[in-house]
């Protein structure tokens, strides 16, 4: 069964018209049979260039045109194979953009684009439909937003790693986090993607300077350049004080922490106890308080004297409090990922333990059977259990918002924990087991997003890096290298001003999702019915509405 409209050929592919006398179904035939090697390599080129605008290479200017190769790829196919059209996207982008996850298992890593990538198949077959549609660059940009939500929710919680408005840390399109959050940047990404496919279209059609050029043109570039109007928060003319402590650890990949006990905790409580003779000495200033990073103790001190000992030692020697991260006994059989207010006077006190757990890696979905299948799953040990709070810890002179590591790249723990009026934004993680691989750095990233996003200074302490200090303005203006014990003290600007985003929340993703799935209705009802209809259906006339 042929799949394809044959009037608008395939990105790149000559453009070729019926032979004379020949059926309608015949040529229809031939021009899908050479359209669709220019099909796929548009699919896997789009994919590619998505992979090279996040970190470390963030050549973020490249995520609009592998968004437009992604819609050209698909653009006059029929959605069944448009499904197989937007799997090889995915599978190009998630390849190389995920490939962090290999050092748990070649199969792990395999896995996870898998599934992930059904979901790329999904939007390309929406895709298909709604270009049949006037103003198609709109729908097929929500299609991608609603798109990114699903995978962040589904299967298990949902993996929202690699969202394209991950990517723009610090371009263009960031500001546009401060009104609608991630979404509307992603959104503002996809539709400026639309519309150079639709240029290139219509260049194709008719290379020839005219309104139905100019159009698109102009919205190609006032998407970004609108960005600017976006507005921006000033100085508050307050700081605080804040130490910054990474501490690294001795084993790599799998065994972060090393055979021998305490080794980490008493990397860190040393790296405390140096800073507070920095302090007396004058070599650095006195901070207002400390961030350690997730799992800057590899013992419970709740359940180790010596382990309290050592931490109460440090904080007494800095004396100022302490954000200890640490993963501690729930009862027998559980436990909690904790950030831990550790005072200098009254010891360990108001905690946040994390609330999005990584599933496989904090606790086991399906436990019986999984564990019945991967022998591998039994590394998970004791299960986690959630959170049940916002991340506002007062700290000295200020509320941190903590977040845990995973939870950066979930827009409602960051956003909840922001509308508690915490600030700074103190992100504790541990990404030991993904050292100098591109986790680190992509982190880093959505850091920067949420920084512009609820103008919040945003502290990083990672325990074998990046550690990083984001200003409100997603700007980097301190990074530490990966695998060193680092430290330092920074003067951090304390913004208290809400943005737009933050006030109305999801709203903006939702209203999307809405205007995606009226696409999606009204592109299903306008499908051709049969290979005649689809070959009389001219490209030009959809190019003409659109």
């Amino acid at each position: 069964m042929v799949q394809e409209k044959t009037a608008t050929p395939a990105p790149g592919a000559p453009a070729e018209g019926p032979v004379a006398g020949s059926p309608p179904g015949r040529t229809a035939f031939a021009t899908a049979r050479r359209a669709f090697p220019a099909r796929i390599a548009a699919a896997l080129v789009g994919g590619l260039l998505l992979f090279l605008a996040f970190p470390p290479l963030g050549l973020w200017f490249l995520a609009p045109f592998g968004l437009a190769l992604a819609v050209l790829s698909v653009y006059g196919s029929r959605p069944r194979r448009a499904l197989l059209l937007g799997l090889l996207t995915g599978l190009a982008f998630l390849l190389p953009a995920l490939h962090w996850v290999s050092p748990i298992g070649v199969d792990a890593w395999l896995g996870l684009v898998a599934i992930e990538s059904l979901f790329y198949s999904a939007w390309a077959a929406g895709v298909a439909l709604t270009v049949r549609l006037p103003l198609w660059p709109l729908w097929s940009a929500a299609l991608w937003v609603a798109m990114e939500w699903a995978r962040g929710m589904f299967p298990v919680g949902g993996f929202p790693w690699a969202r394209v408005a991950f990517s723009q840390g610090q371009s263009v399109f960031t500001p546009y986090a401060a009104l609608g959050g991630a979404p509307l940047v992603t959104f503002a990404v996809a539709l400026c993607g639309g519309l150079i496919a639709l240029l290139a279209l219509r260049l194709a059609a008719a290379p020839r300077w005219d309104r139905a050029i100019a159009l698109p043109l102009a919205g190609v570039l006032a998407v970004p350049a609108a960005a600017f109007a976006v507005p921006r928060f000033g100085d508050e003319g307050r700081t605080v004080t804040v130490g910054v402590i990474q501490g690294n650890v001795p084993g790599r990949g799998m065994d972060p922490l090393g055979d021998e006990p305490a080794v980490v905790l008493r990397n860190h409580t040393g790296m405390l106890h140096e800073m507070a003779r920095a302090v007396r000495e004058g070599r650095t200033p006195r901070p207002d308080l400390v961030v350690l990073p997730e799992n800057s103790t590899d013992i419970d001190p709740y359940r180790s004297d010596v382990a309290y000992r050592e931490i109460d030692a440090a904080v007494k020697d800095i004396g100022v409090p302490v954000l200890v991260g640490a993963v501690v006994g729930v009862g027998e059989d559980n436990r909690a990922t904790r950030s831990l207010v550790w005072d200098p006077v009254t010891g360990p006190g108001a905690y946040y333990d994390k609330q999005q757990l990584v599933p496989f890696g904090e606790y086991t979905p399906l436990k019986d059977l999984v564990l019945a299948l991967f022998e591998r799953a039994a590394m998970v040990g004791k299960q986690s259990v959630p959170g049940t709070r916002d991340g506002d810890l007062r700290m000295g002179p200020v509320t941190v918002g903590a977040i845990n590591c995973y939870e950066v790249a979930f827009d409602g723990v960051v956003r909840d924990t922001a509308r508690t009026g915490a600030t700074p934004l103190v992100v504790q993680t541990n990404n030991a087991t993904y050292a100098l691989t591109n986790l680190p750095p992509q982190q880093l990233a959505m850091s920067q997003l949420r920084a512009v996003e609820h103008n919040r200074a945003v502290v990083t302490s990672a325990i074998t890096g990046i550690s990083a200090y984001v200003t409100p303005d997603g700007a980097v203006a301190w990074r530490t290298g990966e695998l060193v014990p680092a430290s330092n003290v920074l003067s951090i600007p304390v913004r208290t001003a809400e943005t737009i985003a933050t006030r109305v929340g999801a709203l903006p993703e939702w209203a999307l999702i809405l205007v995606s799935a009226g696409a999606l209705a009204a592109g299903w009802r306008r499908r051709p019915r049969n290979l005649v209809h689809s070959v009389n259906q001219e490209g030009d006339q959809q190019v003409g509405d659109a």
